[in-house]
C-alpha cells in the first residue's frame, strides 16, 4: 500500500503498524526536526538519534535494560539480534563483548550505536572505556574491577552516561558519589551469565534504592517468570541477558518482559 501524501503522519504510523520502537523513533526526529525548524525558520527532516543531552528521561528508558550475548548468534547476527530487541521494546542497549578482539569489538559497537540512534535508544559499551570513549559512545557501564568511577567521569567527561555495578549499600553511595548515573544491583536471583556473580538480598537492593538518588536497575537471573518478585524494591527497570538473547522469538519475548516489567515498577 501507498502512503498519500496528504494523509497526516499519525493516521500513516497508525495504518501501516508502525513499531513502538520506530514510533518513538521517529517521533524524537520530528520533535528535533520542529525544534530546528523553529530556530531557523525552515522545516526541518526528521533524524533518529539520540538528544544533546544523553541523560534526559534517562530512568525511564533505563525500563528494560537489553545486554548482549553472542552466544546465541547461530541463525542471526547480533546486530540482527538487537534490532529484534529494539523492536519488541527494548529501551536501552548495553554491548557487552569478553572474548572479541579490539578492532573487532570497536567495529561492532560502532554498528550498534548506528541502529541504536536509528531507534532513539540509548546505547553503552561494557568495560571498555577506551573504545567508548574513541567511537562516542553514548556512555560505559563498569563494574567494581573495572576502572574506577571517577576516573572513568574524568576521561568522558560530563555529559556521556556512567552506569556502576554495585552489590552493596556502601558500593552504591560512593558510585554515586563518584559521578555514576545509574547502579546496576545484582545477582538478585541465581545467574548462569556472570561466573563470579554473587547474590545480592531483596532486601539490600531495597536499601540501595533508598540510599541513593540516582535511578537503580536489578540485574541477574531476571525472567518473565520471576520479575513481579521485585515489586516494590524501588528499582526503575531491569538489565537482562538470556531472558532476551536467549530466546527463540526475540521479539516477543522482549514484548512479553516490558508488559510484565511495566507491572512490576506499578506504570
Amino acid at each position: 500500500m501507498k502512503s498519500d501524501k496528504n494523509m497526516d503522519l499519525e493516521t500513516q504510523v497508525n495504518l501501516f503498524g508502525m513499531s513502538d520502537a520506530m514510533k518513538q523513533g521517529m517521533n524524537l526526529g520530528l520533535e528535533l526536526g520542529e525544534k530546528a525548524a523553529g530556530e531557523k525558520g525552515t522545516v526541518g527532516t526528521a533524524s533518529f538519534r539520540m538528544p544533546e543531552d544523553k541523560k534526559k528521561n534517562l530512568k525511564e528508558t533505563l525500563l528494560l535494560y537489553a545486554v548482549t550475548d553472542r552466544r546465541w548468534t547461530v541463525e542471526k547476527t547480533l546486530l540482527q539480534q538487537v534490532e529484534e530487541a529494539i523492536l519488541g521494546g527494548a529501551t536501552f542497549i548495553q554491548l557487552r563483548e569478553k572474548d572479541l578482539g579490539e578492532s573487532a569489538f570497536e567495529k561492532e559497537a560502532v554498528e550498534i550505536q548506528e541502529l541504536c540512534r536509528k531507534y532513539a535508544v540509548p546505547f553503552v559499551v561494557n568495560d571498555n572505556v577506551e573504545i567508548a570513549k574513541r567511537m562516542g559512545a553514548d556512555g560505559v557501564h563498569v563494574g567494581q574491577s573495572d576502572m574506577e568511577a571517577g576516573d572513568v567521569r574524568a576521561m568522558l567527561g560530563p555529559d556521556a552516561i556512567l552506569g556502576v555495578s554495585a552489590s552493596t549499600v556502601e558500593q552504591a553511595i560512593l558510585a554515586e558519589k563518584r559521578g555514576a548515573d545509574y547502579l546496576g544491583v545484582g545477582a538478585v536471583f541465581p545467574t548462569g551469565s556472570k561466573d563470579d556473580a554473587v547474590e545480592v538480598p531483596h532486601e539490600t537492593l531495597k536499601a540501595i534504592c533508598e540510599a541513593v538518588s540516582i535511578p537503580v536497575i536489578a540485574i541477574g537471573g531476571i525472567s518473565a517468570e520471576n520479575v513481579h518478585e521485585l515489586s516494590g524494591s524501588g528499582i526503575c527497570g531491569i538489565a537482562v541477558i538470556s531472558a532476551i538473547f536467549g530466546q527463540k522469538d526475540i521479539k516477543a519475548a522482549t514484548a512479553d518482559l516490558k508488559k510484565k516489567t511495566l507491572e512490576m515498577v506499578g506504570k
